[in-house]
C-alpha cells in the first residue's frame, strides 16, 4: 500500500519552470495585444455608431460632402475619438440617397520594432428626411 502512495505522489510534481515561463510569456503577450488593440476596436465601434446615427438626419440628402464630414467629425469628437482623419470619409449624394464610405487603417507600436496594422472599411447607404 505504501508503494502505491509513493508512486502516485512522485507523478504529481507540478509544472516545470520552463512550462511556467512559457505560460507567463504567452499570457503576457496576449494581454499586451488586448491592451494595444482593444481601444482601436472600441474607436471603430464608435465610428460605426456615429455613421449609423446619421440615417434619418433631417436635410442629410441636401448636405454637401463637406457638411456631412463636419457632422461626422462633431459626433466623433463628442465621443472622444481622436486621431481619426476626415479624409478617410467619402460621401456621395444621389438624389435622396447618401452613401458614406470609411476606409482607414490604424498602426500601433507593439514593442521595439514590431507594429500592428488594423484595417477597417465600412459603407453605409442612408436616406435623409
Amino acid at each position: 500500500m505504501m508503494r502505491l502512495e509513493q508512486a502516485t505522489l512522485a507523478g504529481q510534481r507540478g509544472a516545470s519552470a520552463i512550462t511556467t515561463l512559457v505560460m507567463v510569456l504567452f499570457f503576457g503577450a496576449l494581454l499586451t495585444l488586448v491592451l494595444k488593440l482593444g481601444p482601436v476596436y472600441l474607436d471603430d465601434l464608435t465610428i460605426q455608431e456615429a455613421l449609423e446615427s446619421l440615417d434619418g438626419t433631417e436635410g442629410l440628402s441636401q448636405m454637401g460632402p463637406a457638411e456631412v464630414r463636419t457632422l461626422i467629425n462633431k459626433r466623433l469628437s463628442v465621443n472622444n475619438v481622436r486621431g481619426f482623419d476626415a479624409k478617410n470619409i467619402t460621401v456621395e449624394t444621389n438624389d435622396d440617397r447618401v452613401t458614406v464610405r470609411v476606409d482607414y487603417e490604424v498602426r500601433n507600436n507593439l514593442f521595439s520594432n514590431v507594429d500592428t496594422v488594423v484595417h477597417f472599411k465600412h459603407e453605409y447607404e442612408m436616406k435623409g428626411k
